[in-house]
């Protein structure tokens, strides 16, 4: 029980940095709120799994999240940030308050989704179904409202985020190595994207997708 209280814990400090991220236009705030993220998601496998015989397995993937979400990627992100010289986000496709109300929206949305979902076997936590969603869609969220290819970058991540959040439904029948495969691949798709970012930056001297979809040849 104290278990899954911890997970809950978890789980809802996940949604408030949801919300952060979806209604921030410091770069840097929503950066912070990606570190915490990864922080939550690496204590969420031991909190849930950690005391049904699966603790190395677990423990280990916890490890890896707690690394490569809530230390190397927020870094490579900071490091961006420094390059490109981006310190926040001016033109939103979406005012900050008609974010708080589809943000709002979309968490219950996604808690009713959640509600009427059928799964193949009870889970630890009832929480991790409707904030995984919930996650998912606020990621998809900021990929569409926000301009600046960094931001997107972050949507990309909270959306990644929240499939971590609902593969912990499936810790039981998910081979090892395809887990530690999934959040390698977090990593390498978030440097090679900072890296067209910096390229982008230096050649047009902004990040503003909106601007480079305008391009002529």
């Amino acid at each position: 029980m104290t278990m899954t209280m911890g997970a809950d814990a978890v789980l809802g400090i996940l949604l408030v940095t949801d919300m952060v991220v979806v209604t921030s236009s410091h770069i840097a705030t929503c950066i912070r709120a990606i570190a915490l993220q990864g922080v939550v998601l690496a204590l969420l496998p031991l909190l849930l799994w950690g005391e049904q015989g699966q603790f190395i397995h677990v423990a280990t993937v916890s490890a890896t999240a707690l690394f490569i979400k809530a230390i190397a990627i927020p870094w490579l992100l900071f490091r961006f940030v420094r390059s490109t010289h981006v310190r926040r986000e001016t033109a939103l496709n979406v005012s900050r308050h008609a974010a708080v109300l589809l943000g709002t929206a979309l968490a219950a949305l996604a808690f009713y989704l959640a509600r009427i979902l059928v799964l193949p076997k009870p889970l630890p936590s009832t929480l991790l179904v409707p904030v995984a969603l919930t996650t998912i869609l606020h990621g998809l969220f900021v990929l569409i409202s926000r301009r600046l290819a960094i931001t997107q970058i972050i949507g990309y991540l909270t959306l990644e985020n929240g499939v971590f959040v609902f593969g912990q439904t499936l810790v039981s029948d998910m081979p090892f190595a395809v887990e530690l495969g999934m959040l390698l691949d977090v990593l390498g798709g978030v440097f090679v994207m900072g890296v067209a970012i910096l390229q982008i930056s230096r050649e047009f001297d902004h990040v503003d997708t909106v601007q480079l979809s305008t391009l002529k040849d």
